[in-house]
């Protein structure tokens, strides 16, 4: 009862991820099957053959890691007996990883996560053009560093309606930054005058998780108005607050604010130990979300679940 699941963001996602425990796991192949019938695309053989060109669209990213990390989720119910409300105390996500989050804790189906992911990722594709915006992390801030430049950035920009915001708030030393890319780019040159250690753009077709995404939020909140939300079987820790909910029409707000609001993952793993949380479990993605956990709060243990080995020996501890 004091794992924490975990679900990863974009930029988990690979050619081949969950190939393995396909061949290994007809759980696991159901899955694929579910995600690539609900989406009326082949998405599975994308993921397992590309190309890369093709995956890493936000579009197909999204559904991917989310249909990856379900498939981890699926193997562990049916082959070692795994149940969330017996064997976890919380579930959370990292950005897209949300939406698999709630799938996991049964309050979305599987067919409606898939094509809520598809929605999302067009629509925040076609929220600002391609070349407009732009995200940067910056290795070495604070959030209130970050948020210094980035205000900064915007009362000094010559630019018509500048934009800068922190989006993402991940760890210690590695907050991003998002909005109009010349907003961006003067506020990453101000955190080099303060000392940040490396500022890096993010390889990303669109500036997330800011204000530029409303056209994204608003055809989110369409999407999310259709399809039923039901309550959690644990908890689901919201990106947007860092706080636990179990309400359906919360649920289903916090999404849409989700779009456009800042991810404060740094927050919500520093949470965990006083809701119970004693280890963190990641289902697939390629360790991002538990490298941050030991940087948030090294006294909580981490498990990383992607290939069938990994599987197996998790089972043994349940």
């Amino acid at each position: 009862m004091t794992r924490a699941f975990l679900f990863p963001g974009q930029g988990s996602q690979a050619v081949g991820m969950g190939k393995l425990l396909a061949d290994a796991f007809a759980s696991a192949r159901d899955v694929f099957h579910e995600v690539d019938d609900a989406l009326s695309q082949n998405l599975s053989r994308l993921m397992w053959e590309g190309p890369d060109a093709d995956l890493v669209l936000t579009e197909n990213a999204q559904p991917a890691i989310m249909a990856a990390s379900i498939a981890v989720l699926r193997v562990m119910q049916c082959e070692a007996g795994l149940e969330l409300h017996t064997h976890g105390k919380l579930v959370a996500g990292h950005s897209l990883g949300e939406y698999a989050a709630l799938c996991a804790a049964g309050a979305l189906t599987l067919g409606d996560t898939a094509r809520l992911l598809k929605i999302r990722g067009q629509a925040m594709q076609a929220a600002v053009p391609v070349g407009v915006g732009a995200m940067f992390v910056l290795i070495g801030a604070d959030v209130a560093l970050a948020e210094d430049v980035a205000n900064e950035a915007v009362a000094d920009a010559v630019e018509a309606n500048p934009v800068c915001v922190v989006a993402n708030d991940n760890a210690p030393g590695q907050v991003v930054i998002s909005g109009l890319k010349a907003t961006v780019t003067r506020a990453g040159e101000l955190a080099k005058v303060r000392g940040v250690k490396r500022v890096l753009p993010l390889a990303v077709s669109a500036p997330f998780h800011c204000p530029m995404m409303q056209p994204a939020a608003d055809k989110m909140a369409e999407a999310l108005a259709a399809v039923t939300i039901r309550p959690p079987v644990v908890p689901v820790v919201a990106n947007v607050t860092a706080e636990p909910t179990s309400e359906p029409e919360s649920i289903r707000r916090l999404l849409v604010e989700q779009v456009t609001g800042r991810v404060r993952w740094r927050e919500s793993v520093a949470s965990f130990r006083s809701l119970g949380v004693a280890t963190t479990v990641e289902f697939g993605g390629n360790k991002v979300l538990t490298g941050m956990v030991k940087r948030i709060d090294k006294d909580l243990a981490t498990l990383n679940l992607d290939l069938p080995a990994d599987v197996e020996a998790f089972a043994r501890t349940l």
